[in-house]
């Protein structure tokens, strides 16, 4: 999932979750002003916007002060930490936050930079400095990349579930995780959120990442925790809902070629055996995964290039999209003409 900028990437936190926290959603836990530390009656959006007004100004004044440096300085990583990721924590409640440099785990030692309350690794790092990749000579970047080695880190431990890997550019929510060939964690590009100034990003990026999303005693009860099993309980739930939409699709079209009076040659490729009843349901399966596929593709509207004319756009979804297919089926029950088909 990709939105401005923040991406899911994984069933760690998905889009559908982010979507209902960005908005509020009641029926979803942990979403009250008191929940984030905040006295009753004083509402979210207002500390929002105050993190927001400071925050604007901290960041120009770090992003002037980064272009001062010289390029002697590989990583600027007190800078960066001084002058951006502190102020930034703070407004998202670590006050504080305890430099600890290592953590130790199975006899190894990790170079996480911090830690919240003894639960959360918090690696930060200079903004010259790459999350994604190693950087020779570099405290907490030199033998992995920054991401890797929290990621590591919370695979290890058992008293870790939940970390922050940041280097003043980019943050990213990381999670145990037991697959070591799918990466899953949400991505926030702080300098397009600032120099953007796409506040409504920022208020994501509050909701997520305030303090209190990480703390509980044990771990697994922090609202994080509680946010992606419910996440994977509605995606488990969605999931059966699918299955028996395609099971009813595979029925519904099926029966529909097989009946239909033009597909003699279906029917006679059956009946001798040519085409076998597994490869007949091969086949419809494709087709109704063909058609989820364009319609999600058409509902996130990635299948038209980048800059289309709204002419043309206008006119595939008036006379060639599946949509209107759609569209079609819901109004009516069908006519003697089977050429839209």
């Amino acid at each position: 999932m990709t939105a401005g900028n923040v991406v899911s990437i994984g069933a760690l936190l998905p889009g559908d979750l982010l979507d209902r926290v960005a908005s509020g959603d009641v029926t979803l836990a942990g979403l009250d002003p008191t929940d984030y530390g905040l006295v009753r009656g004083e509402r979210v959006r207002d500390a929002v916007t105050r993190s927001w007004n400071r925050l604007v100004g901290v960041w120009g004044s770090f992003r002037h002060a980064e272009s001062r440096l010289t390029q002697s300085d590989r990583t600027a990583t007190s800078l960066t930490r001084d002058r951006w990721l502190r102020p930034l924590f703070e407004e998202l409640g670590y006050f504080g936050l305890p430099l600890v440099r290592s953590l130790p785990v199975g006899g190894k030692d990790y170079p996480v930079s911090h830690q919240w309350r003894d639960t959360v690794p918090i690696h930060l790092l200079g903004c010259r400095v790459p999350v994604d990749r190693r950087k020779r000579g570099v405290q907490g970047a030199a033998r992995v990349s920054p991401h890797g080695l929290v990621q590591e880190f919370l695979n290890r431990s058992d008293d870790h579930l939940w970390g922050i890997v940041s280097n003043g550019l980019l943050l990213r929510i990381l999670r145990d995780n037991a697959s070591l060939t799918r990466a899953a964690y949400c991505e926030f590009d702080l300098q397009g959120i600032f120099d953007g100034e796409a506040y409504s990003d920022f208020v994501l990026l509050w909701l997520l990442c305030h303090r209190t999303r990480f703390e509980g005693d044990p771990p697994e009860k922090c609202i994080l925790e509680q946010w992606s099993t419910e996440a994977a309980a509605a995606g488990t739930r969605a999931l059966d809902r699918l299955r028996e939409g395609v099971e009813k699709a595979i029925i519904s079209l099926g029966d529909g070629f097989l009946t239909h009076r033009g597909n003699s040659t279906l029917r006679a490729r059956l009946d001798s055996g040519d085409l076998t009843d597994v490869d007949y349901l091969r086949q419809l399966l494709r087709l109704v995964y063909r058609l989820i596929f364009l319609l999600v593709a058409e509902s996130r509207d990635l299948l038209l290039a980048p800059g289309t004319d709204g002419t043309a756009r206008r006119r595939y979804e008036k006379f060639y999209s599946v949509d209107r297919l759609r569209r079609l089926a819901s109004a009516r029950r069908g006519t003697s003409h089977d050429d839209l088909w």
